[in-house]
């Protein structure tokens, strides 16, 4: 009998002892059983936040132009198939099934992370569908990735900051290190965000390759109500906000059209389906606005880069009575800093535990609350379903409801909105 999609998503879960395997040698093995081509364009994005936003960028814009687009993310909040996209819509459960099928007729008794079956399953379905360019977004760090394996045209690293410092380092220079493994010789290296790690700008220089550095060799001035794009190879007047909210995502929008111009002898792209592009993007969980009243607000912050980010997103989005928290973290995270970068955005904290083994408990989040001066304006919830049912409940029609702290956290408020 032939396995379901749920059947392979478990049975790969089980094939490794450890969740996390950095390397590329069981992948770049396997793949070479596999006889997988090089992409025609691949675009590989990395960094501790704004990944998969640039994606989702460079996605829509290149899908406007009509060329055949893969891409794949990671992680997915309700469903696995929003991992691997063609032309713009997730890939059926068939598909997968097929690829996986693939993979494991292929890897022998070679043993592979839930990951590294993912990404070559999704390097064998853009193969099939011969995809004009391949968008590969790094799952941890970057030199020792799975989508590693693969040579980059153009090589992003969005930004550099403190996460998952347990595989990575605990500076902001190892991990700049780590991150910066996927640049390559002679080829576009693109950094977005201002003061990269010096560990970063020298590996590039060491091999070779064509660094670009926002603020320095590309970027972007922000205008009344549009903004303009400045590059090396290019300049882009009148450009409308992107759909995605925040300022900062003037820099992820950046780097993309900085990489497009990269590629501009492959995959042209005109003026106007960048417009359109930086309008139609759509991305789950970003400062998600859901519709009704009181505005919900869903976001997948969980580290201080990203939780400054969101305090940001919420002051610029203007005046609400009152903000109420719906907030769970994973126990892995620095989950003190992400209180402090919210400092002065929530009135009230509502915590509530995700289901996940790596899970911080109500009680941890009740506590580092509690160590900051919040214990009076914080209620303890059994699920972040029940969290944000009662702030539903006791929020006023103007006030605003914010979801964030994970993935999970994000996920678990989509499916209870359903």
């Amino acid at each position: 009998m032939q396995r379901s999609l749920d059947d392979w998503l478990a049975y790969i879960s089980a094939q490794h002892p450890s969740a996390i395997a950095l390397g590329l040698d069981r992948v770049r093995e396997v793949a070479g059983r596999m006889q997988l081509k090089p992409p025609k364009v691949a675009i590989t994005v990395g960094g501790t936040n704004g990944k998969g936003s640039t994606c989702a960028f460079l996605e829509r814009i290149l899908l406007e132009c009509g060329y055949k687009v893969g891409c794949y993310t990671s992680p997915h909040l309700i469903r696995y198939n929003e991992r691997v996209r063609l032309q713009g819509e997730d890939v059926a459960d068939a598909p997968l099934v097929e690829s996986f099928e693939r993979v494991e007729a292929a890897r022998g008794s070679t043993q592979l992370t839930y990951f590294e079956y993912g990404t070559l399953a999704a390097l064998w379905l853009f193969n099939e569908r011969n995809v004009d360019c391949a968008i590969l977004e790094v799952g941890l760090g970057g030199r020792l990735d799975a989508v590693n394996i693969i040579d980059a045209d153009v090589a992003i690293v969005t930004s550099v900051d403190l996460d998952h410092q347990a595989f990575l380092g605990n500076t902001r220079e190892a991990i700049g290190a780590e991150k910066a493994g996927i640049f390559r010789k002679g080829r576009p290296a693109l950094f977005g965000d201002v003061g990269p790690p010096e560990s970063l700008v020298k590996h590039a220089q060491a091999i070779g390759a064509d660094l670009q550095i926002l603020g320095r060799d590309f970027g972007f001035a922000l205008q009344e109500r549009q903004w303009e794009f400045r590059g090396r190879r290019s300049k882009k007047h009148a450009l409308p906000v992107p759909a995605l909210r925040g300022t900062w995502q003037l820099k992820n929008a950046s780097c993309a059209i900085a990489a497009l111009d990269e590629v501009a002898d492959r995959l042209p792209v005109s003026l106007g389906e960048i417009k359109r592009g930086l309008t139609l993007v759509r991305l789950t969980g970003r400062l998600q606005v859901l519709p009704g009243q009181p505005a919900v607000v869903l976001d997948v912050a969980h580290n201080p880069h990203a939780a400054r980010s969101l305090a940001d997103g919420l002051l610029d989005m203007g005046f609400y009575p009152r903000t109420i928290a719906v907030f769970a973290m994973l126990a892995d995270k620095d989950i003190g800093a992400v209180i402090d970068a919210l400092k002065g955005r929530i009135d009230e904290w509502f915590v509530a535990s995700v289901a996940s083994d790596r899970a911080a408990s109500a009680t941890q989040l009740t506590e580092a609350l509690a160590a900051r001066g919040y214990a009076g304006v914080t209620r303890s919830f059994a699920t972040v379903a029940q969290a944000l049912d009662a702030a539903r409940r006791e929020a006023a029609p103007n006030d605003r409801i914010c979801v964030f702290g994970s993935f999970y956290t994000v996920a678990e408020a989509l499916e209870a909105s359903r």
